[in-house]
């Protein structure tokens, strides 16, 4: 009898223990880890700008993920298991952006990373149309970062922008003197390139009067009937109704965009009149990034797609063994990473799946400011949110 009661008491125990499941680390503090400390700041490759809201990574033999987010002045505490790993330091959704740094983590102990190993690697082949209003080009250059001027005329040619991986609209490109035509407006093959090059993972910034390249226009939008552009009109309406003036007391309206930028108000300047004012978006199709009240400045989409567009491979990035996945947790909280496609099968096991985490699985980002990246005067803190957009397409 008494032999029994203890066997009783011991199945017991082991089905309490069973019960815990096997979570990751991130989710599951009970789990005894010997860990330390990896602390640093994330740096541009210029060496001086920090850069806040980067995605700073480790894993353990099981794909555990142990991470944290940069704050907005760079820096970082990571936990991490003790041993030799590798730290991940990712902006967006790490296909563009990365570092990876060898580390060795010593139990109780803090190992800093030194700023030269720190710094965000250009892994994308990035391009730019010339403007008249707009040098998105110069802020590229103030991070340490390197992009190719293309002209009107190399939209024309799929393969021609499909080695990129971000092409940077700038406003007033589709000038006649620029384009070499009076009608850009019906150049379908500018805009059956640019859907094409979006569907197959391609990413866009485009600003001001450059919301032609989207939703169609002449050297910008003077109505949400336009003809030409990929982008429908029930998905985003704009019309070049705006005032030159200061828009004062925008927000910063997404949680990690402010987290990153270290604020969540500013003042914005349109130097000049004519700016394209959103009139309607589709709210499930773009997320709002900056607004005045309810009037959307900046937006993002990661949602586009055309099922009619060929499949052809965009950029460098799928050239060099890394896969984008949605690492899943069990809180939910689960995170776009970018890891080496030789570490895929055992993110699987681990439940992860291909592709990001929200939006189309090999579709790229679009990006649009109704202000300009390059004012005349001083822009401010736009000049913060426009690094943010580079790091992030």
């Amino acid at each position: 009898m008494k032999q029994n009661y203890l066997l009783i008491l011991l199945c017991t125990f082991v089905l309490l223990v069973n019960c815990k499941g096997d979570d990751t680390p991130e989710e599951n503090p009970a789990k005894v880890v010997a860990t330390g400390k990896l602390e640093g700041k994330v740096f541009a490759k210029n060496g001086t700008k920090p850069i806040g809201g980067a995605l700073v990574f480790t894993t353990d033999a099981q794909s555990n993920i142990y991470h944290t987010y940069s704050s907005a002045d760079g820096s970082f505490s990571l936990t991490a298991p003790e041993g030799n790993t590798t730290l991940h330091i990712q902006t967006g959704d790490g296909k563009n952006f990365r570092t990876e740094v060898p580390v060795t983590v010593k139990k109780n102990e803090t190992v800093t990373i030194t700023a030269n190993d720190s710094k965000l690697n250009q892994i994308a082949k990035m391009a730019y149309v010339k403007g008249s209003y707009d040098k998105i080009e110069d802020i590229i250059t103030s991070l340490g970062y390197t992009a190719t001027e293309i002209s009107y005329q190399d939209l024309k040619n799929i393969n021609t922008i499909s080695q990129y991986d971000i092409i940077f609209l700038n406003c007033g490109s589709r000038t006649t003197t620029q384009t070499g035509t009076s009608t850009p407006s019906n150049d379908v093959n500018v805009y059956a390139n640019l859907s094409t090059f979006v569907t197959n993972g391609g990413s866009l910034y485009s600003s001001d009067w450059a919301s032609a390249y989207l939703v169609g226009g002449n050297t910008n939008t003077e109505n949400c009937n336009a003809p030409g552009g990929f982008i429908n009109d029930n998905l985003l309406c704009l019309k070049n109704t705006g005032a030159a003036g200061t828009y004062t007391g925008c927000n910063v309206s997404n949680t990690a965009l402010a987290s990153a930028l270290g604020f969540n108000t500013l003042d914005i300047e349109y130097d000049l009149g004519a700016w394209e004012k959103i009139q309607n978006y589709d709210p499930a199709f773009w997320d709002v990034l900056v607004q005045k009240g309810n009037e959307p400045l900046m937006i993002r989409t990661g949602h586009y797609t055309n099922p009619s567009d060929p499949q052809t491979p965009v950029g460098n990035a799928l050239n060099n063994n890394h896969i984008t996945i949605c690492h899943h947790t069990a809180s939910g909280n689960n995170i776009t990473i970018t890891i080496n496609q030789n570490a895929w099968s055992a993110h699987q096991a681990h439940g992860d799946t291909m592709g990001p985490c929200t939006g189309n699985s090999s579709s790229g980002n679009i990006y649009y400011t109704t202000f300009h990246n390059h004012a005349t005067g001083n822009i401010g803190k736009a000049g913060p949110i426009l690094e943010y957009v580079i790091l992030n397409l």
